[in-house]
């Protein structure tokens, strides 16, 4: 879809019509924002102000669209979207930082990160307090980091507390590293994978969370590219891009990839998080620059959405852009009296460009806002531009996580109405094909009423290894990656292909999706009889805080296999253990381990009779590295893993592994009692959660164990017999014939009654 898509970029540019410029009409209508001496009472301390010495610039919180950064000559900090008048903002003077110099702002989910000075402090938005950062021994210019807004879910969130800081410039080896995972509140001295290999100045270091990858810029010869941490992409370099000179590095919101590179004379795009950078196209009227260096542009404040992005000229020129599929270049708005040295732009919500000019009241010591808001849509539609070809685009994923387990996978669908007599083409993209895979199937849906056709997409998405049609140097989560037990993330994105600016309410669908643990994913254990079903125990007894013993012999709370000092008791948990019913059976490789400590059980297989070629993990191993529970998918190592470099030394082991490819199963000793198990599964290709549940085992019925050694039981009886046998003829030979006669039936009843226990310990 995408090939057939490509000719018609060139067409929408020859096609595109623009107004003279002069009917042009005004881009918007200034007006102040004041609100006189009523000032948020929140943020304001004393101390020193803070300033930004760059070319000024607005940041907005990526999630929470109200709050923003003004960074220029004052620093000022919104919580409505600039609806006020604000106090600059300063650092608190226990601080004792002089003339506070930001170079750096990041947002994470509660606080903002600030490099000031060359060091890390953190404003608590919640709490309206400053810190001081923990960790950062060295001096630092730039703090980077991510947001991720679709969804409160782990593996969405925890992108907001994440943040890496380092000083541009330097030695790309020489320069240290620091990591957060803390909102910026403690930092870690963080070295990538790939820094040994590398040669250059350190241009910057970013979490790609879309790619699942750590990447660096390097700058070499007025040339960048970027290096990746993990497979496939650590094998090989981004393509270089000019770097002719200092570039800011704006990463759009949405986790879609997009990367926008701009300096006064420089604006590149990638939409694959670095690996492929090249110049946005501009278009003033019918003419069509490749890049901004043909133009004699210089670019004074930029802004970005997940799908839009402006900038505004020294010049006075209002340019505007489409992040969708396969867009076509930015066109020139129009030109207004706006610029000052003061002023930014940022997008306010899709289709409406607001243009912020501080000023300052001397009188009331704060700054008003002189704010110019651009309807995009008006104005497009004003300049005639080309009709979008599509009328509806819709899916109930639409800015939605959805998380895909181990060899599961996702059926998502798409609905799109085009306008009559065209033929849009939709397009479905991951941020990371290398991890997940997609096949999208595009048929008719029905009609609208007038007469319409509608269009269903339907989509399905798994793991790209799973797909079987990828090279396994191509998939990140294949066995040659060493990483398929590793989650991952990517974004989904569906759009119209050639889509024409004037689109502009059309937004491309979007949705996270987690290859990781669906955290409603979980193992029961099967029971078809229980001990209360069969009457051997009592439900109700059960739940009256029922107990039983643990015999000294038979238990061990360490977890050692030795017998302890003394019996214990064990309050039996019947809660636990109820509601359980049958889901699905698990085929994967599991262990289990006695929650009290009783070792009274034993394995059928050993490492031999298993066919082990390596030699296999154990509790005994797990228990003493790491402690009680630890054996799970993170550190299981099958011993069928011809990489696994443990030697078969003991082959007569047991092997304490279930499931999988054996027959393994587990053997009691001639013990009655309840046993409480914890089973978790350890293979790391089954599921991407730690899977684990308890359950109680009763076992009855066990005969116990003989008090007399077999031999010696035999010899003494059979003397026994003979010796009866022997008195009860000569002793009546001897007595009198009456009296003989009683003694022999005395003996010969002795000899029935010791042949019957005889045979009874032969039973035994």
């Amino acid at each position: 879809m995408q090939a057939l898509g490509m000719p018609r970029a060139v067409l929408m540019l020859s096609a595109l019509m623009v107004l003279p410029a002069a009917r042009a009409q005004p881009l918007c209508k200034p007006h102040k924002i004041r609100t006189e001496k009523v000032f948020p009472t929140t943020h304001r301390v004393p101390g020193e102000k803070l300033y930004y010495i760059d070319t000024p610039h607005i940041v907005p919180h990526p999630c929470r669209k109200k709050i923003a950064v003004y960074l220029g000559s004052q620093v000022l900090l919104t919580m409505d979207n600039f609806e006020s008048s604000l106090t600059p903002l300063s650092i608190p003077a226990y601080f004792s930082v002089l003339t506070p110099e930001v170079t750096s702002v990041h947002f994470t989910e509660h606080t903002i990160i600030f490099v000031i000075n060359e060091a890390i402090y953190v404003l608590n938005l919640d709490e309206d307090s400053w810190d001081l950062s923990n960790g950062v021994i060295e001096q630092v210019s730039h703090v980077t980091g991510d947001n991720c807004c679709y969804s409160p879910q782990y593996h969405c969130s925890i992108i907001n507390t994440m943040a890496l800081t380092y000083m541009q410039g330097g030695n790309i080896k020489q320069t240290p590293i620091y990591r957060s995972d803390s909102e910026g509140f403690y930092f870690d001295e963080f070295t990538p994978q790939q820094i040994s290999r590398l040669d250059g100045t350190l241009g910057g270091i970013f979490h790609f969370h879309s790619l699942s990858e750590i990447g660096i810029m390097v700058i070499k010869n007025n040339k960048a590219m970027f290096s990746y941490s993990d497979h496939p992409l650590n094998r090989s370099f981004g393509l270089a891009f000019d770097y002719n000179e200092t570039l800011k590095v704006l990463i759009t919101p949405g986790q879609k990839g997009i990367i926008i590179f701009w300096g006064k004379r420089s604006l590149q795009i990638s939409r694959n998080t670095g690996q492929l950078v090249d110049p946005i196209r501009l278009q003033d009227g019918q003419t069509v620059y490749y890049s901004l260096y043909e133009t004699n542009l210089e670019i004074h404040s930029i802004a970005a959405n997940e799908n839009e992005v402006a900038f505004l000229t020294t010049s006075n020129s209002l340019y505007y852009g489409s992040l969708g599929i396969l867009s076509g270049p930015m066109i020139k708005l129009g030109d207004q009296n706006l610029w000052t040295k003061d002023t930014a732009i940022k997008f306010t919500e899709v289709g409406l460009l607001d243009v912020l000019t501080p000023h300052y009241d001397q009188k009331l010591r704060s700054y008003d806002f002189v704010k110019c808001s651009v309807n995009i849509q008006a104005k497009l539609t004003e300049m005639m531009v080309d009709v979008c070809k599509v009328e509806l685009l819709y899916g109930d994923f639409e800015n939605q996580m959805y998380t895909i387990d181990m060899n599961s996978e996702l059926q998502l669908h798409a609905f799109m109405i085009p306008r009559l007599g065209k033929s849009p083409v939709p397009v479905a993209m991951v941020s990371n094909p290398h991890s997940l895979g997609l096949e999208a199937i595009l048929s008719e849906a029905g009609y609208t009423y007038d007469g319409n056709t509608k269009y269903r997409l339907d989509i399905t998405l798994k793991q790209q290894h799973h797909w079987g049609r990828a090279d396994p140097n191509f998939t990140s989560n294949s066995p040659l990656a060493c990483s398929i037990e590793k989650p991952t993330l990517s974004t989904l994105t569906v759009d119209i292909a050639n889509k024409e600016i004037s689109c502009v309410d059309l937004k491309p669908l979007s949705a996270l999706i987690s290859l990781g643990c669906d955290v409603n994913k979980k193992i029961i254990i099967q029971k078809e009889v229980t001990a209360c079903d069969e009457q051997i125990l009592d439900a109700e007894e059960l739940q009256q805080n029922y107990s039983y013993i643990l015999e000294k012999e038979a238990h061990d709370p360490r977890f050692l296999g030795k017998p302890t000092d003394a019996d214990r008791e064990i309050l039996y948990n019947y809660q636990q253990w109820e509601n359980n019913k049958f889901v699905e059976e698990v085929d994967a490789e599991f262990v289990l381990l006695e929650m009290n400590g009783l070792f009274t059980y034993s394995y059928l297989l050993t490492a031999k009779t298993a066919h082990c070629i390596t030699q296999p993990q154990n509790w005994t191993s797990n228990i003493k590295d790491s402690g009680p529970y630890s054996w799970s998918r993170e550190n299981y190592i099958s011993c069928y893993d011809p990489e696994n470099d443990a030697p078969l030394l003991w082959p007569d082991v047991e092997y304490q592994v279930l499931g999988g490819p054996t027959e393994n199963k587990m053997v009691f000793n001639k013990r009655n009692g309840i046993y409480v198990f914890f089973a978790t599964i350890v293979d790391p290709y089954y599921s991407y959660c730690r899977l684990s549940v308890s359950f109680s085992v009763y076992v009855y019925g066990a005969l116990p164990e003989r008090m007399f050694v077999e031999a010696p039981c035999i010899l003494l009886l059979e003397f026994i017999a003979v010796m009866t046998i022997f008195l009860a003829y000569i002793i009546p030979k001897i007595l009198h014939p009456e009296r003989g006669a009683e003694t022999r039936r005395f003996w010969v009843a002795f000899w029935y009654r010791c042949r019957a226990r005889l045979q009874a310990c032969m039973r035994s």
